[in-house]
């Protein structure tokens, strides 16, 4: 069983941090393993579960561009995708920055995928539930302690 440390949403930094994982991720949809990798950094940001990117070369699902993006102060522009995977496609599930700011160039050639518009996700064995809201796409999972955005009222913290 993956050990992960007790965290608390409140006590990561801002401006946001980029770490590397040492767990193996894994995203399913429609039955189907649509990305999985021991290669990901993570985002840290007050108030937020951590946003996990995965390196496009470990995504086996079909990607196709959707309508719209949005503009994150640290990182730059995100353009969005639809994700297909074993006959189903889950619409905007997915997110890249394809020419992020400096400070988080490491995140150009990795997508970021909302865990709730997918069957399933993993950090190592731990399932995780999605951030709260309909924006933001923090990864919970159960070592996380905290009050993270993204529920109504909490939005602009």
């Amino acid at each position: 069983m993956t050990d992960l440390p007790p965290e608390n949403v409140q006590d990561y930094p801002r401006p946001p941090r980029l770490e590397p994982v040492p767990h193996r991720l894994v995203v399913r949809l429609g039955g189907e393993t649509v990305a999985e990798t021991d290669r990901a950094p993570r985002v840290l940001e007050t108030h937020h579960p951590p946003t996990y990117y995965v390196p496009r070369a470990d995504v086996r699902a079909r990607l196709d561009p959707a309508a719209g993006g949005s503009v994150c102060e640290w990182k730059g522009v995100a353009r969005y995708f639809d994700v297909t995977s074993g006959g189903v496609t889950a619409r905007r599930a997915a997110w890249s920055y394809e020419s992020p700011s400096a400070r988080f160039a490491d995140l150009a050639g990795h997508l970021a995928f909302y865990p709730g518009l997918m069957e399933a996700c993993f950090v190592g064995d731990m399932p995780v539930l999605p951030q709260d809201g309909d924006f933001y796409g923090g990864w919970v999972t159960a070592n996380l302690t905290g009050r993270p955005k993204g529920a109504q009222g909490t939005e602009h913290w």
